[in-house]
């Protein structure tokens, strides 16, 4: 029997390497609510507490966890419906090889041993799309998937871009679903949903004109495009910049200096030709989060922490493919058109 809340319809979920909190905002949007969410970042943890004081915010690494050694959140003989995880990323496929991933890698294979010990109704874990797919992956996948069946899941791997899901940026997330038998026979993954996503200059007019900027209305008409994908960066390298070189030439195209994050809008001063960098509360817009999210810490910490985030939309879509599966009589988000798992994965890659 699963935990309930005052509401009977909401379920239940345990997240670990919650971050700024992006994933566990769509999976409570999709009907799910935290027992417990566990970050290691002391900023992370307090975005999270200051947000939403009443969530249960551990700052903890999962590889000292165990649901039993709480049990003021774990009643003995209750499962948590889904145990889910935004996990540090992984190297992208052309650098799995790199000597400083061991980290990451450890830490997916401590949240599946986590799903061993706890036996939720079902795990779900956000990382790279080359986790899904890329055959430098496959041993990884295998992993996963051998010891899941051995407590008695079924896997299915996927990608969905959060252009398909209303975020104003091209960005596609790798997914692990595993259910049990009844569950999975009745998950399947979203399908794109809603208009097409607005253009950054449409999200970020207004702020960029808030100073009295006179370039603002013909900047916004130049960032007539969704945004690349916006990089978090890790702590171990750099500051906070917009990613690579190329990410960088594409947000020139856009009217964005990525080299860095600004302190705030442009003002009256400055000039009509300006390429203004954009602020943390403006990235935290492009990436899909309610305007009033508040992030803790320095701004190279908010950064990192908003960018290397999962878009609420796109954790709402699968948190309620999710909840469909889980309590198949909720009419939850009918507005999702959805894919088998069995089916064609859905890979929607940035070209």
């Amino acid at each position: 029997m699963a935990l309930s809340g005052p509401d009977p319809d909401r379920l239940t979920s345990l997240e670990l390497c919650a971050g700024a909190g992006g994933l566990t905002l769509g999976l409570e949007a999709a009907g799910f609510d935290p027992i417990a969410l566990l970050d290691t970042k002391p900023d992370s943890c307090a975005t999270l507490r200051g947000n939403r004081p009443d969530w249960t915010v551990l700052e903890q690494d999962i590889r000292d966890f165990l649901p039993s050694d709480r049990p003021d959140l774990f009643a003995e003989g209750t499962c948590v419906d889904l145990l889910a995880a935004g996990l540090p990323r992984l190297p992208s496929a052309a650098s799995t090889m790199r000597k400083d991933s061991d980290e990451e890698r450890y830490l997916l294979k401590a949240t599946i041993w986590l799903a061993q010990a706890a036996l939720p109704r079902a795990v779900l874990v956000e990382n790279i799309p080359g986790l899904a797919l890329a055959d430098a992956y496959a041993p990884t996948r295998r992993w996963v998937e051998e010891n899941l069946r051995e407590v008695g899941y079924r896997s299915s791997w996927g990608v969905l871009n959060a252009l398909d899901f209303g975020v104003p940026q091209q960005r596609p997330h790798g997914f692990l679903v595993a259910l049990r038998d009844l569950d999975f026979g009745r998950f399947a993954w979203p399908e794109p949903s809603g208009p097409p996503p607005p253009s950054v200059g449409t999200v970020l007019y207004e702020s960029m004109a808030r100073r009295g900027w006179p370039g603002a209305a013909a900047w916004a008409r130049r960032a007539d495009e969704p945004a690349p994908t916006i990089v978090g960066g890790s702590d171990k390298r750099g500051g906070p910049d917009l990613g690579p070189t190329g990410s960088k030439r594409a947000w020139q195209r856009l009217g964005v200096n990525g080299g860095g994050i600004g302190d705030d809008v442009p003002d009256t001063s400055d000039p009509d030709d300006l390429l203004p960098k954009l602020t943390v509360p403006q990235v935290t817009r492009l990436q899909g989060f309610p305007a009033d999210w508040v992030l803790a810490g320095r701004k190279t910490s908010s950064y990192r922490q908003i960018g290397n985030a999962c878009p609420p939309p796109v954790a709402a879509a699968v948190g309620g493919a999710l909840a469909l599966a889980l309590r198949p009589a909720l009419a939850l988000r009918p507005e999702i058109a959805l894919r088998p798992a069995d089916g064609p994965t859905p890979a929607r890659l940035a070209p």
